[in-house]
């Protein structure tokens, strides 16, 4: 065993430990030119981890490409726009991921354009397992939708702008 793997072990069993003590469900750790990704899944009761080591020289890539749709890309901000100072930027109040139907294969909750009232469902996010209803936090119009069906979000990432 190399002292590269033995660490990559160590470093592999330090995130398991973590997922344990914060009851999280996976991690993903990126260090210049090692990203390591450990996912936690319940069997029969007990409990396993699958650790997925990926080295790479190059730029870093997308872990996960999200699911293909048949719907039009999202409107997206610029990356130099600051969505968070915007009070009609509603924000992801959880990491997990972002699905913008009830289901596969049935119509978006809301699409740009879409008039909304306070409190309606415009978005579901699973974490742990869990679909949580995210609702708007003001009635407006839908004027842009910054995340794709099945994307990966992080607690605080902009998700729509209702104006």
């Amino acid at each position: 065993m190399t002292k590269s793997s033995q660490v990559d072990q160590d470093l592999i069993r330090a995130i398991a430990e973590l997922l344990n003590k914060e009851n999280l469900a996976e991690i993903e750790i990126e260090q210049e030119d090692f990203r390591v990704r450990v996912t936690r899944s319940y069997a029969n009761e007990g409990v396993t981890y699958a650790a997925q080591p990926m080295q790479y020289m190059a730029a870093p890539q997308q872990a996960h490409a999200p699911a293909p749709s048949s719907a039009p890309a999202p409107a997206t901000a610029p990356a130099s726009e600051d969505l968070s100072s915007n009070p009609g930027t509603l924000t992801s109040p959880m990491v997990g991921t972002a699905y913008r139907a009830p289901e596969p294969g049935k119509p978006a909750f809301v699409e740009v354009g879409t008039k909304v009232t306070e409190g309606q469902t415009i978005i579901i996010i699973e974490a742990m397992k869990t679909m949580n209803q995210i609702p708007a936090h003001r009635s407006g119009t839908v004027t842009r939708i910054l995340v794709q069906d099945a994307q990966p979000v992080e607690y605080g990432e902009p998700i729509v702008v209702i104006e």
